[in-house]
């Protein structure tokens, strides 16, 4: 191999090639991830999805998910407990990826602030795991906050409705 300025630079082989620590990885990793058993409890969690809905790993790990968030999947305006168990039934079954509808989660504050929880919206997808013989040994929940786009679209459908009730004013007043 050569480099930059032409000269020649020896490969050294390393003595052992490293191994990935895939729980490393896992926990590590930008995304919002929860990993659950078959039976729907959680055996591993992305560091991004505990900050970001403020959880403390040891509290959640082998926990089923209506154990380790029971505001929001006890809320019925959340419809979180029936479309999570919904998704999570569709990947056993189909063994296929499954996208669920957008989510709100309550995320509560930390015992430090204080104040009310703080509203958020998610968009998941659901992820079957393989062992070699074909059997599903995990899920991988997958989430995306999309807070911003749904708070973008409210405003949006708050400003057609005032544009409209206006134009229906200033048609009243022109006749």
């Amino acid at each position: 191999m050569s480099g930059y300025d032409g000269s020649s630079i020896p490969l050294r082989k390393p003595e052992t090639e490293p191994k990935p620590d895939f729980k490393a990885l896992f926990e590590s990793g930008p995304g919002l991830h929860l990993l659950l058993a078959p039976d729907l409890k959680i055996v591993a969690a992305s560091d991004s999805f505990l900050r970001a809905t403020r959880k403390v790993r040891d509290q959640i790990i082998g926990k089923t998910l209506p154990q380790a968030f029971p505001n929001d999947l006890d809320d019925p305006a959340a419809g979180v407990a029936w479309s999570l168990r919904a998704s999570m039934q569709r990947v056993l079954r189909t063994r296929a990826p499954d996208t669920m509808a957008t989510q709100k989660y309550s995320i509560l504050p930390d015992e430090s602030e204080g104040g009310a929880s703080e509203e958020r919206y998610w968009s998941g997808v659901n992820y079957p795991v393989f062992d070699e013989t074909g059997r599903i040994t995990f899920i991988i929940h997958r989430m995306e906050d999309v807070t911003e786009l749904v708070r973008l679209q409210r405003q949006q459908a708050a400003e057609e409705k005032t544009s409209k009730e206006l134009r229906t004013k200033a048609t009243r007043l022109e006749k």
